[in-house]
């Protein structure tokens, strides 16, 4: 009996360091971090990393791709990210903020934050310690110490879609300018419209609108459906549409009433807006833009490194790219927003303030 005793008691002990192991390896695992040697200490040290991504604008394709690729690249680190869309509803996207400010994130990431009340945010988000990078908000943040101010590089972007617009429909053209006031990188764009009108000033703005709604693109579709009433052919030669939610629209509204000779130059690109620009006879014929997942996964990139305690600039632009007709009509299949980097080399890619660290990572998670 006292042997059956010991025996038990071996037995016992063993089944407890079992158990233990398989509790510590299911812990490491449900944290999604990975081991990795010579991680910084900000990441090595936490047992999970948790962001939040939140953005004011949304119901269209752009926001679902730079939040899914937010999210893609968090993961791909070992991180959780949560995303939030708050369709254009100020209230709900500070309440958002604020939730995030309670729930024991590690970091969080804006984007179009476009009011006074989001730079009180941020300030209150950085006094408790919470990193900070914002998408296409209001410049102020950038005064914030530790926050990182991202954009696309609106600047280029507005000029290469005006640029092409000027060489295809020349310097005396009649044109509608799709465009809102109030959102920082508007106000950039526009900035380069009015530029490219005084340089050419040949070129006449028949009409101007715009409206950021929950459904911009059908707002759109119908105002031009309305406008195009007014003006029979001949009398319009382009359109410059500053977002792709108005493009669109736009484009299905030139489509219905049969009005395709009037072309679209726009800003901004999605899986929709490929499909739109390839159909035959389509009037979108340009558009500058910049991989909205790989925004996504910079702005991961640039909160991973604060989280790490490593230095981030104050600002950074992304690259823009010009798409039009012609680069997709040299495609033997349809093109989208995977296979676009065979028609636009370098596309979706970008090694910016990915570390040797992140890397490592990557590789652990399988990523």
């Amino acid at each position: 009996m006292k042997g059956s005793k010991s025996w038990y008691k071996l037995t016992s002990l063993l089944l407890s360091v079992v158990i233990l192991a398989t509790g510590c390896a299911q812990s490491g695992k449900e944290s999604g971090k990975a081991q990795v040697d010579n991680l910084p200490a900000g990441i090595a040290e936490k047992d999970e990393i948790k962001l939040m991504a939140i953005r004011k604008i949304g119901g269209d394709d752009h926001t679902a791709q730079f939040l899914a690729g937010a999210k893609q690249e968090g993961e791909a680190l070992g991180f959780k990210v949560d995303t939030f869309s708050a369709n254009g509803d100020s209230a709900k996207f500070h309440d958002a903020i604020a939730q995030a400010m309670n729930n024991g994130y590690d970091g969080v990431i804006l984007s179009h934050g476009d009011d006074p009340a989001t730079v009180e945010d941020v300030k209150k988000l950085t006094e408790k310690g919470i990193p900070v990078v914002a998408f296409d908000s209001v410049p102020e943040l950038a005064d914030i110490k530790g926050v990182t101010l991202t954009s696309q590089d609106d600047e280029a972007l507005a000029k290469f879609a005006l640029d092409k617009m000027v060489e295809e429909q020349g310097t005396e053209a009649n044109i509608v300018y799709l465009w809102v006031d109030g959102f920082p990188p508007m106000v950039r764009r526009n900035a380069v419209y009015q530029e490219t009108l005084k340089n050419n000033p040949g070129i006449k703005e028949i009409e101007r609108f715009g409206v950021a709604s929950a459904d911009t693109s059908v707002d759109t579709q119908n105002a031009v459906a309305a406008m195009l009433t007014k003006h029979p052919k001949g009398e319009i030669d382009a359109i410059y549409a500053s977002w792709d939610a108005f493009a669109i629209g736009a484009a299905r509204a030139l489509i219905e009433a049969n009005r395709t000779e009037i072309k679209i130059y726009g800003i901004d690109v999605s899986n929709s807006d490929l499909e739109i620009m390839q159909k035959d006879g389509s009037p979108w014929v340009a558009t500058a833009a910049v991989d909205p997942k790989m925004i996504g996964a910079v702005n991961v990139r640039l909160l991973a490194k604060k989280i790490a305690g490593e230095e981030t600039p104050a600002t950074h632009n992304l690259e823009a790219t010009l798409i039009d007709r012609a680069s997709l009509e040299k495609s033997s299949e349809a093109v989208n927003m995977v296979n676009l980097s065979n028609i636009i080399p370098g596309w979706g890619t970008s090694a910016d303030f990915e570390e040797d660290w992140m890397k490592a990572l990557k590789q652990a998670n399988g990523k």
